[in-house]
């Protein structure tokens, strides 16, 4: 079965947030600061940084909701973003850190996948991960927006103080956004 090509590039999109990240925040003013991100500010009214939410649906994990200081920072990679907030992403062998194959080891290697009416598979971080089970990467461009798909992949996404990261556990024919 062939997806369309507007679901296959929102696909890529949505699954773009895996954090095989190099090295420090690479921000164009400024710097990140370092160390962990605070969950008390992570209201997106209350977050001066960017606010990171991770919802692993039916991975049965609790959701995760922090706010990144950035510091003086005006611009800083997704990836530097989820580093920070202690989230753990993987990318695939394929695609790289453009794809989101893990989050803080889930699904995990040795861990079957089930969905409803669809294959059951174990994810191998190979490639790109079923249309119906795979990590779907938001953004939301100011408090109280709309939650959209990311354009682009964790490791060349860049977002601004007062923006949300998202990223949510998909599976079967519905996409949740952050929060949901």
């Amino acid at each position: 079965m062939k997806m369309p090509v507007l679901a296959t590039l929102t696909l890529l999109g949505a699954l773009a947030l895996s954090g095989c990240a190099t090295g420090p925040s690479t921000a164009t003013s400024g710097t990140a600061t370092p160390g962990t991100a605070a969950t008390e500010s992570a209201s997106p009214e209350a977050c001066s940084g960017v606010r990171v939410v991770v919802d692993f649906g039916t991975l049965a994990a609790p959701k995760i909701t922090d706010c990144v200081d950035t510091g003086t920072a005006t611009t800083i990679a997704a990836s530097a973003v989820m580093k920070t907030a202690a989230i753990a992403t993987e990318g695939t062998v394929q695609y790289g850190d453009q794809v989101v194959c893990r989050v803080n080891g889930r699904p995990a290697a040795d861990e079957t996948v089930t969905v409803t009416g669809q294959a059951s598979f174990v994810e191998s971080c190979q490639s790109m991960a079923p249309a119906y089970a795979y990590w779907a990467l938001w953004i939301q461009t100011a408090p109280g927006a709309a939650w959209e798909y990311a354009q682009e992949g964790l490791g060349s996404l860049q977002v601004t103080p007062g923006q949300s990261l998202g990223l949510v556990f998909t599976t079967g024919a519905e996409t949740p956004t952050p929060g949901s």
